[in-house]
């Protein structure tokens, strides 16, 4: 079969492999139908964060289930499911917790196409072998486009654990978010925050596209963060930039929260602890829980009127997806033609 590696920065090329194979009862084999770019694939690409040469690329993928384990009972051959980026078993005492990005049965941090342990692969391939089905695969709802659905299978799960949680305690908690090379998660962290009913969601960024998307969700939109003033219940930082994640402990309100989907890259942010301590602020950054965060990112779908297919998406086919994810474009997705099994 043939998958997706990355050779170098603004180079991806497709290279044959053998077939993965189940090793396993509790295992299925899924064929990926469509398979989205992430923020972080875009890191990877450009080279702003490290990846090995040889590494397997791609990690946001809704496919279908081409055969399964003697002892799964979930999911069956046909079907159409998301598959997590994040390899978890779903029993071990972090899954149990919700923190299925940090399962203890696997090697820390196991993933499809990060280039991190665990040599699961990457979702860019013919074929992928999911560990644990009935623990990872969530079915893709019925009738529904997978073309128009795939930002829900990770970068959603990410936006999502930015906000939901939060919304859920506070109903009217102020949001904002702080934009930037985290772009469509940012963008879909306002999108959410406005689908889920916050009263106020403002997204600042200067770039006229991921403004412009911001607004048709329904944020109010600021061009200069720098510049921005108020005290937000909820602040996203999905700018890389230090200043920026000092820029969000200054708008944060007493006892609020500020919520990091991306390190800081180029440089590293200082803070007078004094003050934090003082007024309350907590502070979250990591990674996402991603099978966790499937289900609120449906339901945000399903119940609160939330469209992932709002933010432009170059669609390619799956021969040209190598070449696609080197592109500028704000998010693409490899669509494989139609197949049955």
């Amino acid at each position: 079969m043939r998958h997706a590696v990355f050779v170098k920065p603004g180079l991806v090329e497709w290279r044959e492999v053998p077939d993965p194979t189940l090793q396993g009862d509790l295992e299925a084999l899924v064929r990926p139908i469509v398979v989205g770019r992430c923020d972080l694939d875009v890191a990877f690409v450009r080279g702003l964060m490290p990846m090995a040469g040889g590494s397997t690329l791609g990690h946001e993928i809704i496919g279908q289930v081409v055969s399964i384990g003697d002892k799964v009972r979930r999911t069956r051959p046909g079907q159409m499911v998301f598959v997590p980026a994040q390899i978890s078993c779903g029993v071990c005492g972090n899954c149990r917790r919700g923190l299925t990005g940090r399962c203890t049965a696997v090697p820390f941090a196991a993933s499809y196409g990060m280039g991190r342990g665990g040599d699961y692969g990457g979702g860019l391939a013919d074929i992928v072998r999911v560990p644990f089905a009935d623990a990872m695969l969530t079915p893709v709802p019925a009738h529904a486009d997978p073309a128009k659905l795939i930002g829900l299978a990770d970068m959603a799960t990410d936006a999502w654990r930015a906000i939901g949680p939060h919304l859920s305690r506070q109903p009217d908690a102020r949001v904002a978010v702080l934009g930037g090379d985290a772009q469509v998660i940012g963008i879909y962290s306002a999108g959410l925050a406005v689908a889920l009913g916050a009263p106020v969601v403002k997204y600042i960024d200067r770039d006229p596209r991921r403004t412009a998307v911001a607004a048709s969700y329904g944020a109010e939109i600021a061009a200069d963060y720098e510049a921005a003033i108020g005290a937000y219940d909820v602040v996203v930082v999905a700018n890389a930039a230090a200043k920026a994640l000092m820029k969000a402990f200054d708008l944060v309100a007493p006892g609020g929260n500020v919520i990091s989907v991306t390190p800081s890259l180029a440089d590293q942010p200082t803070f007078d602890t004094r003050v934090l301590y003082h007024r309350g602020v907590n502070w979250a950054i990591g990674r996402p829980d991603c099978r966790h965060g499937h289900d609120g990112a449906l339901s945000a779908w399903s119940n609160c009127g939330f469209c992932p297919d709002r933010v432009p998406t170059l669609e390619v086919s799956w021969d040209e997806a190598p070449e696609a994810w080197s592109s500028g474009e704000l998010y693409v997705a490899a669509v494989r033609s139609s197949e049955t099994l």
